[in-house]
């Protein structure tokens, strides 16, 4: 095995474990912003001080956006447009299966699979942006409702 092997043997272990790690820390968020959500949504219906209804509301267009976002990093890929994928893989019988596998596919499956983790990752930070930024509203909101 030379370095080259070595090395695209660890991109593509890498670039996997990112993935995961991504789709972990979308699944953790969700929970959180459900929870805060249906905070939200059980408060909805209290006599609160029209400022705090208005972050409140702001807060919630925030949690819901970075909750849409989540979804899509969660979002399996399935589309099969390169060859070096398993929904490609899916759509081919097992002779031109064959015929994939005599080349070495690493290198693209690094660049599919940076694809996927470079994406997931910009939703992820947007959703987390979004998060704090509800977080802040919300701090409005209950300073409003002090008032």
């Amino acid at each position: 095995m030379t370095t080259t092997d070595t090395n695209l043997d660890n991109a593509c272990a890498s670039v996997t474990a990112e993935i995961t790690r991504t789709d972990s820390k979308a699944s953790l968020l969700l929970a959180f912003n459900g929870a805060v959500l249906a905070g939200l949504a059980s408060a909805a219906d209290k006599d609160l001080p029209p400022a705090t209804k208005v972050f409140g509301a702001l807060a919630a267009l925030a949690l819901g956006t970075a909750a849409v976002l989540l979804l899509l990093v969660v979002c399996p890929r399935l589309s099969g447009s390169d060859q070096a994928s398993f929904p490609h893989w899916a759509q081919l019988d097992e002779d031109q299966i064959r015929a994939c596998m005599e080349g070495d596919t690493r290198a693209a499956r690094i660049r599919v699979l940076s694809i996927i983790a470079v994406t997931k990752f910009t939703r992820l930070r947007h959703s987390v942006h979004l998060s704090l930024a509800a977080l802040a509203l919300l701090a409005l909101a209950a300073a409003g409702a002090l008032i």
